[in-house]
């Protein structure tokens, strides 16, 4: 085995994945594999969702964090070990401490969601907040490792982390056996890195290929510019309702995998991500965080061509509910499902019940109203309504917006 720190991104071999399966199989549940329907229809092959969001702590990170703990000696674990992070990567490092004894300190951003929080601190793990970001966090945390000479477990760019993510590929095609293709969430790289270099090998070992397709957030897509540079680059990161996977340089055991085993790097809008989590929650009744439901984003977008039954692996569920709520919201309004309107009225009795009956006739419901004679530019006759309307898509949109101009009114859509 090459060392774990090296440049560079030897693929590590199919028995090593076999071997880190046996291991993370301790702790690991085997997550569902659930057909959709909707999306086959949609796309006119079958497919398939990995539901890693249903995975013990929410998400796939347990599976990397258990190996990489595993694999120390007696000594290492008498010293603890540390993590940063914000969310995925603390609650897999908590858990698998507690699992093997080790006692873990994970530091984390002080304004961290306190589902996470939580999470990570019922899981034995003592939390440590620190810093507005993640990057001080991370410095926070070496800074920890060097003065007590505890054992950094890294999110991403080590190859037992590497190889422990990697366990899903093997399950993946276990349970999947004739995918042609595996759509999967792309951060840091790990998940990726392990998870096609088994899929790959493993599909190979049964005589055929699999394609792979990896989605990044199109607000923080290093890969894609790595990959066209041929080399490690860094891009900002513009915010994204996707943090999970908001990285702003590849991993460099990762990328030098990536490059090796994956065919194609997309990236897909948070509009592309809002619509595919509400999908989830209707169609398949899922719960996923952002960042887990990119797959699914770049099916539905279009930016991943699928080859033969299409796997979408996703990656987490953990999500904030008041981030859900704001998520859905904006997944409506991306759908055409949601509609506010900006209407100038004469200031005088009646106005707002024309209003409603309009909107009624049209068959659409009216779920929040403004009145105010306060607006910009309005004359001292006149008020704004501004409207929220629940609409059945596009279609429907239109002719609400149609009906209210047919009866003389002029509606401003917000936000177009």
């Amino acid at each position: 085995m090459t060392d774990p720190a090296a440049p560079g991104g030897t693929v590590p071999a199919l028995a090593e994945f076999e071997e880190a399966r046996r291991i993370v199989s301790r702790v690991a549940r085997r997550t569902p594999m659930e057909s959709s329907r909707y999306l086959a229809d949609r796309l006119g092959v079958p497919v398939y969702l990995k539901a890693e969001n249903l995975q013990r702590t929410g998400s796939y990170k347990l599976r990397g964090a258990y190996y990489r703990m595993s694999r120390l000696g007696p000594e290492e674990r008498a010293r603890g070990v540390v993590a940063a992070s914000a969310g995925n990567h603390a609650q897999g490092v908590a858990f698998a401490a507690r699992e093997l004894g080790i006692r873990a300190t994970i530091f984390m951003p002080v304004g961290v969601a306190l589902p996470k929080l939580e999470a990570t601190k019922s899981y034995g793990a003592r939390v440590v907040l620190h810093g507005d970001n993640v990057g001080e966090t991370l410095e926070a945390a070496a800074e920890y490792a060097e003065a007590h000479r505890a054992v950094i477990i890294p999110p991403y760019d080590h190859r037992d982390i590497i190889i422990g993510q990697g366990t899903l590929g093997l399950e993946i095609l276990e349970q999947a056996p004739d995918a042609g293709t595996l759509v999967v969430p792309i951060g840091g790289g790990g998940l990726i890195a392990g998870t096609a270099a088994a899929a790959k090998q493993a599909a190979r070992a049964a005589g055929r290929e699999i394609r792979i397709v990896g989605v990044q957030a199109e607000h923080a897509s290093p890969y894609v510019a790595s990959l066209r540079a041929g080399e490690l680059v860094s891009v900002p990161v513009v915010p994204t309702i996707a943090d999970g996977i908001a990285v702003y340089r590849p991993g460099v055991l990762n990328f030098g995998i990536v490059r090796e085993v994956v065919d194609e790097v997309v990236t897909v809008t948070d509009d592309d991500i809002a619509r595919a989590l509400l999908v989830l929650l209707e169609r398949a009744k899922l719960v996923v965080e952002p960042a887990g439901a990119v797959s699914v984003a770049a099916l539905l977008s279009g930016a991943a061509k699928v080859e033969g039954p299409t796997v979408a692996l996703l990656s987490g569920g953990n999500i904030d509910p008041l981030l859900m709520q704001r998520v859905v919201a904006h997944g409506l309004e991306a759908s055409g499902r949601y509609l506010t309107l900006k209407i100038g009225l004469p200031d005088r009795p009646g106005q707002l019940a024309r209003i409603s009956e309009l909107v009624a006739e049209a068959n659409a419901n009216v779920v929040e109203v403004m009145h105010t004679r306060h607006g910009h530019g309005l004359q001292i006759s006149e008020v704004e309504l501004q409207l929220a309307v629940e609409t059945r898509g596009p279609e429907h949109r239109t002719e609400v917006v149609d009906v209210l101009r047919r009866a003389g009114y002029d509606p401003v859509i917000v936000g177009d």
